[in-house]
């Protein structure tokens, strides 16, 4: 048990325990890579890797409008400077909704960024940066986003560590609503810019870098049911979900050690003052 887990108590997403884990061959489809990513154990484990050459990716089979998904992650291990591994939801065309988790590689000895973003019509822009208080490269960790009509809750281990709400009709912000997503992991080469602003950069004797991936749940309405289930009362527990005051104390205390960049307190990109949302999550 962490010192994370151990100050921040796993938070009951879903009524009656954990949604069950699906199989890599029945769920997904890798996409892209050339043979980089590779299904194993009988479908319980995928593995994605990159070299010089090229990265690799896969995406659920279904599309979902609200929902629930977790994965269980084990990030590329030692100098894995310029490297991202992802696991977010999107929609297509330019005018997409996103979701994202995406874990900045580090050279030796350094922690991982995790960083968190919420793209609406097509604007992103929205980011929180946070530093776990375990290596993410030695053990399997999950990584959970629960999206519903009310908000989007980013959680580590079960512990809530970013909520988006949904400000659109209070305030005019965009928020997912409308658009059905799939959802995706990749493991590419972002050296421009993925390690301390791009300053350290892929160290390709390193190659191949593998991000191990397993335990993949999603629970949601699927694009072809997702108007009833937003109108049933007996929709899973996610569609209703708020964060109680013990999870909003839980957030607050993650935020408060583990965050490392707010778009919100970012001074020099709203010189005229933070986006709308900021002052209403407070």
């Amino acid at each position: 048990m962490t010192k994370m887990l151990g100050l921040l108590v796993a938070v009951v997403l879903h009524a009656g325990g954990a949604i069950a884990a699906g199989n890599f061959y029945q769920d997904v489809d890798i996409t892209w890579g050339d043979g980089r990513g590779k299904v194993l154990e009988n479908g319980q484990l995928l593995t994605l890797s990159l070299d010089r050459s090229s990265g690799s990716g896969f995406q659920s089979k279904a599309q979902y409008l609200y929902g629930r998904f977790d994965m269980q992650l084990k990030l590329v291990p030692g100098d894995s400077a310029g490297t991202v591994a992802t696991f977010y939801l999107s929609s297509q065309g330019s005018a997409h909704d996103e979701i994202d988790f995406e874990f900045l590689g580090n050279a030796s000895g350094e922690p991982y960024t995790v960083h968190t973003n919420v793209y609406s019509r097509g604007a992103g822009g929205r980011e929180q940066q946070f530093r776990m208080p375990f290596d993410p490269t030695r053990a399997f960790h999950t990584y959970s986003v629960v999206w519903n009509p009310a908000h989007i809750v980013f959680y580590v281990d079960g512990a809530p560590i970013r909520e988006f709400r949904n400000q659109q009709a209070a305030l005019g912000v965009p928020f997912p609503t409308s658009q059905p997503m799939r959802v995706y992991a990749s493991v590419w080469d972002a050296e421009e810019w993925a390690t301390q602003g791009g300053r350290v950069k892929t160290d390709w004797s390193k190659a191949p870098f593998v991000a191990q991936y397993r335990g993949y749940a999603a629970a949601g309405c699927t694009a072809a049911d997702a108007a009833a289930c937003a109108r049933s009362n007996a929709a899973a527990a996610w569609m209703f979900q708020e964060l109680d005051a013990a999870a909003q104390e839980q957030l607050r205390r993650a935020q408060a050690r583990y965050m490392i960049y707010n778009y919100c307190t970012d001074k020099y990109r709203f010189p005229q003052g933070p986006p709308p949302e900021c002052a209403a999550d407070k």
